[in-house]
């Protein structure tokens, strides 16, 4: 089969212009079919700001109420969406910008409400998701580029992580391709001291997984990213790898990054 490659990138490199143009670069060089999520990085909270919307978090995730969703559809599927679109066009890259919305192609939940309420916030619903949408727009040779924004299918936009979203679309694509799915931000990948960023772990198979939380190695933001590589694993995808938005083609060519298998 086609190997399909989906990377994802995440906010901090969005609010570094330098960053995300070397990192669209590389990304355009990636030969093959592709596709980009993208995080949403801290535009929304300044757009907030400007116009007098309070930003509420719990434990460092964002609530989001009405207005923070008008906020967060605009700049998320709008302003970034749309700028990553033009900039790979320049880089004779034909993108099409998406969001799970546009022909129903990602759904999701709101999130149920438990110790707090989170408000337009969605969980995606992993078999609702359309590859077959996706591959129609690969065979056209477009590389869709997706923003973190999802719908209930009943009307209702929603606020989505975007490493779940790019979670269920490799699964959702597993079947057709052979599915390397890329974790990009600002680490080299997974480390073992993390004020140290040269101690990458360059393979962590699910039993090391284990330890290394127990042992505090892999804490807080790390967990969900890797609690979603091994999901994905398990549904198929082939090959997971978390590493550096500058270190992308070294990534593809499997020389950087912390790589996950292994799951017995």
């Amino acid at each position: 089969m086609t190997t399909l490659h989906i990377i994802k990138i995440g906010g901090n490199i969005i609010d570094d212009p330098a960053a995300l143009d070397a990192f669209l670069r590389d990304f355009a060089a990636v030969e093959g079919p592709k596709i980009l999520l993208h995080g949403g990085g801290k535009k929304a909270t300044a757009l907030s700001e400007r116009l007098g919307i309070p930003t509420h978090k719990h434990q460092g995730r964002r609530i989001t109420d009405a207005a923070t969703l008008e906020v967060a559809v605009m700049v998320y599927a709008g302003w970034i969406n749309k700028s990553i679109v033009a900039a790979l066009s320049a880089l004779q890259c034909p993108a099409l910008g998406l969001c799970g919305a546009d022909a129903d192609f990602i759904t999701a939940v709101k999130r149920p409400v438990k110790e707090i309420d989170f408000g337009f916030v969605g969980d995606v619903v992993s078999e609702k998701t359309r590859g077959d949408f996706l591959q129609q727009l690969l065979q056209q040779g477009l590389t869709p580029v997706v923003a973190p924004i999802t719908h209930d299918g009943a009307g209702q936009l929603l606020n989505t992580n975007a490493d779940t979203m790019a979670f269920a679309v490799a699964v959702a694509m597993a079947a057709r391709f052979e599915v390397q799915l890329i974790y990009c931000f600002e680490k080299k990948g997974v480390l073992t001291n993390v004020t140290d960023d040269n101690s990458v772990l360059p393979h962590i198979a699910w039993s090391e997984y284990e330890v290394l939380k127990t042992a505090g190695i892999v804490s807080e933001g790390m967990i969900p990213k890797l609690d979603n590589a091994f999901a994905a694993i398990r549904e198929g995808v082939r090959s997971v790898v978390i590493g550096h938005a500058g270190e992308l083609k070294e990534i593809v060519a499997g020389r950087a990054g912390t790589r996950l298998g292994g799951l017995q």
